[in-house]
């Protein structure tokens, strides 16, 4: 399945450029460690990461917005990607699916697995926090379930209970 941007409008105003950055290898995860240190090398770095329709992993520093790094485009997956460099060695230390902008299903897990070990990188075992997105049926809210509890946080509406973040109309 491929995810589109569901998220703010004025979000969705980044351009079509993708400002991702593509991993390919550990050199290149090890090479984004370094450069987002500065002056000092970070035992763990987190990023934003989207996996491309085409099964790329691309990067883009926390503080920057999936659809950017997505280039606006629909993506197989999304969320934040935790990085370790010890030893010259890149290791994935935590992986989540928590992209409120495209709202990706738990069920995405196998393809960003698929995404980090193309990369030469061993992948954890599943998402952490495993993140469920809920659409409310009352308000048109976007929500990210938390707890277990499908409130929806603008309106107080009951939550469906299956995956509603994407319409067909999108």
């Amino acid at each position: 399945m491929l995810y589109r941007y569901v998220g703010s409008c004025g979000i969705a105003r980044c351009g079509s450029d993708v400002r991702g950055t593509p991993v390919t290898a550990p050199a290149d995860a090890a090479k984004w460690i370094t450069s987002a240190g500065g002056s000092r090398t970070p035992a763990e770095v987190t990023v934003t990461f989207v996996v491309t329709a085409e099964g790329a992993l691309l990067v883009a520093d926390r503080h920057s917005e999936h659809v950017a790094c997505a280039g606006g485009r629909p993506v197989r997956a999304a969320g934040e990607l935790c990085l370790a460099l010890e030893g010259g060695r890149v290791t994935v230390t935590r992986v989540s699916n928590q992209s409120t902008g495209y709202c990706p299903e738990p069920e995405t897990w196998a393809v960003v697995a698929a995404a980090l070990r193309a990369a030469g990188l061993e992948p954890p075992d599943g998402f952490d926090p495993r993140c469920e997105f809920r659409r409310c049926e009352a308000c048109g809210a976007l929500n990210l379930v938390k707890c277990g509890v499908f409130e929806c946080a603008g309106c107080g509406a009951d939550l469906p209970c299956e995956y509603n973040a994407q319409t067909a109309a999108e």
